[in-house]
């Protein structure tokens, strides 16, 4: 606790306490030559089992900790009250990163990341994201679109999509409207693809640390071929609900016809080169999950039920 706090990992999560004890286990067991904080949100207030398991993680941790619960139920609130709990408790760092309840952070993790953002002079960092198949699966699914990361060297991006494995600078929240993470997108997903979008349109610069992985478990529920088809149609909903925000009703409708275009002749391609049904439908749902979206029918994968949330993929 003698070192000065550069960087904060803030870990949302939602009714999955023994994955949740994995990743928190992996950003404890990170080496680095600056001193850095864990933020803990859970968003289940009537359970709060995350909460728990934290606490008695945290009791001997040896560096600095918050665990917190959010009441309002929704993925964004839970990243907004960790990004809001980190940057007021520690207003000496600098760096914010996110990695969620259902990952593991590699050794050197958090020290490439920071690394990254320091030599680079960069806003925004992200790192790969590896899946690990809780059963085995085909090499057809393996390859799913929905499975693959950015690849290649450490480098400057556009932007990135995900906050699964980011790195956040203090200035770029300072700036950004509040709260920064839409709470629009709480239970259809893509309020980091939104974050990360109005970062890009507001000049802040991203580059992706290739040295920076985290593998991300994936439940047997999430290799399902209904699982992945809902997912490639929720992921063009995204898409579209995200151009919408930013585009005109006319200019998003025309990416809705170029896509749908494009979309039914790569999953044609994709199914004449032997690829699996699953995988090859994915180009055309997400196609149809944009024109879906335009109707006004989107899906709430993150709105709570009776029954705890499977772990997601």
């Amino acid at each position: 606790m003698s070192r000065a706090i550069e960087a904060v990992v803030c870990i949302p999560t939602f009714r999955r306490p023994d994955w949740l004890a994995r990743t928190i286990g992996s950003v404890l067991a990170q080496k680095t030559d600056f001193g850095f904080a864990v933020v803990v949100v859970d968003n289940d207030a009537g359970g709060q089992e995350g909460a728990s398991r934290t606490r008695a993680m945290f009791a001997d941790a040896g560096i600095e900790t918050r665990v917190v619960v959010e009441s309002a139920q929704g993925n964004c609130h839970a990243i907004n009250r960790a990004f809001g709990t980190a940057l007021s408790e520690f207003p000496e760092a600098r760096h914010f990163l996110m990695i969620d309840d259902d990952e593991m952070a590699l050794p050197g993790w958090l020290q490439a990341m920071v690394d990254t953002a320091l030599r680079e002079k960069a806003d925004i960092v992200g790192g790969p994201v590896i899946r690990q198949f809780d059963v085995p699966v085909p090499e057809s699914l393996a390859q799913h679109q929905l499975f693959v990361s950015i690849e290649g060297e450490t480098r400057a991006l556009d932007q990135i999509h995900g906050s699964g494995n980011c790195l956040i600078g203090r200035h770029v929240f300072e700036a950004m409207p509040k709260p920064p993470f839409d709470v629009r997108y709480n239970f259809l997903g893509g309020g980091d693809m939104d974050f990360f979008t109005r970062c890009k349109q507001a000049g802040f610069t991203t580059w992706w640390c290739a040295e920076a992985v985290v593998h991300e478990f994936v439940a047997a529920e999430r290799v399902t071929a209904k699982f992945l088809m809902q997912r490639s149609i929720r992921t063009g909903s995204i898409n579209y609900v995200v151009d919408r925000t930013h585009l005109s009703a006319p200019a998003a409708w025309a990416k809705n016809g170029v896509s749908l275009m494009f979309g039914v002749g790569r999953s044609l391609g994709l199914l004449l080169k032997g690829g699996s049904v699953v995988s090859a439908s994915h180009p055309l749902l997400v196609s149809v999950g944009r024109v879906v979206a335009s109707l006004g029918f989107l899906p709430q994968p993150y709105k709570a039920g009776a029954k705890p949330r499977p772990p997601r993929g």
